[in-house]
């Protein structure tokens, strides 16, 4: 259901392709998951129709249909690429598009088993990535500023989820951050969203990036979080050696960001178990397993 009480259904998602992509509206559709803001379907073998559902905008869908063909080329996984755009109709007052599929089972459905290896290939991906970029790329809204613009956030989910017996080294870590040196280099190419249910996994190993919806130009810091959100146990050292580019500053800012986003990932999981809208019991446990990382510092 999307927010303006739309039921997306296989049907709807036929109806579409046919009124606006007839090639497309005889392969077979099935719903997968998504995420917050848009509900996924597998169309065929090798193609996915994403369509917006709680965004209230369209600008991350259209951001994604500038940007993904410009980035995707440059880089060493498989990333959703736009392939045709679904206009607003009276059928669905709302953006889709048609994207490639990127196969593998999402993160948070799933675990990494081969930790050196999806250490050096998430910062292969990353190094990729972080190219400086262009005068209009887009910059973020709501991410991409320092943690010291972040605390009211912050403390949202620090009262919200952390354990009384966390609490004292929780807010050392994010207090380190906060007081950390401001990124100094220009605006990188930035992912801005990087968490379990945004990457896959195939036979244990890291295999694809997705959802670049909130992609910007910005702090590389935002992406180096996954080094603790993503990763198993013992792997963000190997990671921070490979990709070779992060100065203690940096690691400290990505460090605390990893605990911002440890604990919004511990509040979707609990606003899940509770059954309440946009909930995602998934992240729960990825977020908690995160923020042992996170304390550990490894």
């Amino acid at each position: 259901m999307t927010d303006a009480g739309i039921d997306v259904t296989a049907d709807l998602v036929r109806d579409l392709l046919q009124e606006q992509h007839p090639d497309l509206a005889g392969l077979a559709i099935r719903e997968v998951a998504g995420g917050w803001g848009n509900q996924m379907w597998r169309l065929g073998d090798e193609l996915a129709v994403r369509m917006q559902r709680m965004d209230p905008t369209p600008e991350l869908q259209l951001k994604e249909r500038r940007w993904l063909p410009v980035l995707a080329p440059s880089l060493p996984l498989p990333v959703p690429t736009p392939v045709r755009f679904g206009e607003p109709s009276a059928r669905f007052p709302k953006h889709w598009t048609v994207m490639t599929w990127v196969p593998g089972e999402p993160l948070d459905y799933s675990s990494i088993s081969r930790g050196d290896h999806a250490a050096d290939t998430l910062a292969g991906f990353l190094r990729a990535l972080h190219v400086e970029a262009p005068a209009d790329a887009p910059i973020s809204g709501d991410r991409g500023d320092h943690p010291m613009k972040c605390t009211e956030g912050f403390d949202h989910f620090f009262r919200s989820v952390v354990p009384d017996d966390l609490a004292d080294d929780v807010r050392a870590v994010w207090d380190n951050a906060v007081a950390a040196p401001e990124w100094e280099g220009p605006p990188l190419w930035v992912h801005g969203d990087l968490h379990p249910a945004n990457v896959v996994v195939s036979d244990g190993m890291l295999s694809g990036v997705i959802d670049f919806g909130d992609m910007f130009a910005g702090d590389p810091a935002w992406d180096l979080a996954a080094a603790w959100v993503i990763l198993p146990a013992g792997a963000a050292s190997r990671f921070f050696d490979v990709y070779a580019r992060a100065d203690a500053g940096t690691i400290r800012r990505a460090r605390g960001l990893a605990a911002l986003k440890s604990l919004f990932l511990m509040l979707m999981g609990q606003a899940g178990d509770r059954g309440l809208p946009g909930g995602k019991p998934t992240w729960g446990p990825a977020g908690r397993a995160a923020l042992d990382r996170v304390l550990k510092g490894v």
